[in-house]
């Protein structure tokens, strides 16, 4: 069986910024990026536009930029496999990763898995219909694109992130609009009053989305009474999920630590996992910030906790 000093599970920028340093540092990476558990290149490759990324002052497609990412860790000696890892063994050294149909072993192990935003599985903010045409997951991603400005804007959800994410879209929208299927926000009190007192937002209690319209961008929402079970239609330029993640973290089969909503757990001001040898970067990690930026960061970070973890091991030179 082959083994190699560091095997990569995932893709996106921190995988792929794992990758390019790694191999720069002479580690020959292995990336596992995904195949049908989820897209090669991550979130970014249903994005449109991408223009908050250092470097492209005119804005990129997010597909184009992953592609960028991949070239450049391939060209100083990364190798990609377009696979999923079905499970891993990290009882004994060195670890067991096992895909599908490729298995290695690691001397040591970066997950940059990410997470997956959850969107309600209703008619027009499906892939193929308006998701990232006016359907979103990302406020501060996605909300200052001009479809978004000057215009009516939906936030399905009642948490903090959805207050936050519809304060943010004030600086954007006419008017932004929160829809929570229950009669409270279940924000903190200080967001929830911010949210309840800012003129440029309105709360819509006890109703849903049912649908989402438009052309070739959004046009208008569907939203349904959850008590009278009443419909209305609204105009609509961008509706924002902000109604939590699903880091991908299944495979792990519980033998790294989770935090309580179920991300990995690293030590503060690194990417160290409770696993020695295991390092963690990206969404998989990072419920606070979500960016392509502060993934790639923290990507670069695991590449060289990993490359100094081997060292000290006396696994590399």
């Amino acid at each position: 069986m082959e083994k190699r000093k560091l095997v990569i599970i995932g893709s996106g920028p921190a995988a792929y910024t794992a990758a390019l340093y790694a191999a720069r540092a002479n580690l020959a990476p292995l990336v596992y990026e995904g195949f049908y558990s989820g897209t090669p290149g991550g979130q970014l490759m249903t994005t449109t536009e991408v223009e908050n990324y250092p470097g492209f002052p005119e804005g990129i497609k997010g597909p184009e930029l992953m592609e960028k990412f991949r070239r450049q860790a391939e060209r100083f000696g990364t190798e990609m496999i377009t696979e999923d890892v079905q499970s891993v063994d990290l009882s004994k050294r060195p670890f067991l990763v096992k895909g599908n149909p490729t298995t290695v072993e690691a001397e040591a192990l970066i997950i940059a898995t990410g997470a997956n935003a959850r969107r309600l599985d209703i008619p027009g903010t499906r892939d193929g219909e308006f998701w990232q045409k006016g359907v979103t997951a990302c406020a501060i991603c996605d909300g200052a694109m001009p479809i978004f400005r000057n215009r009516d804007l939906y936030v399905i959800g009642g948490g903090d992130s959805a207050v936050e994410e519809a304060i943010f879209l004030t600086k954007f929208g006419s008017k932004v609009y929160i829809v929570h299927r229950r009669d409270h926000l279940r924000a903190s009190k200080i967001l929830a009053e911010r949210a309840m007192h800012h003129p440029k937002i309105e709360i819509i209690w006890n109703h849903v989305p049912v649908r989402v319209e438009g052309d070739t961008v959004v046009k208008a929402i569907v939203l349904q009474d959850v008590n009278s079970k009443k419909e209305m239609r609204r105009d609509a330029a961008g509706v924002f999920f902000a109604i939590g993640h699903d880091p991908n973290t299944k495979f792990l089969g519980g033998q790294v630590e989770l935090e309580s909503n179920g991300y990995i757990k690293v030590a503060a001001g690194s990417t160290r996992t409770n696993v020695e040898g295991v390092f963690a970067a990206g969404d998989v990690q990072d419920h606070i910030y979500r960016q392509a930026i502060s993934a790639a960061g923290s990507g670069c970070m695991a590449a060289l906790d990993a490359e100094r973890w081997l060292s000290s091991k006396g696994l590399i030179e």
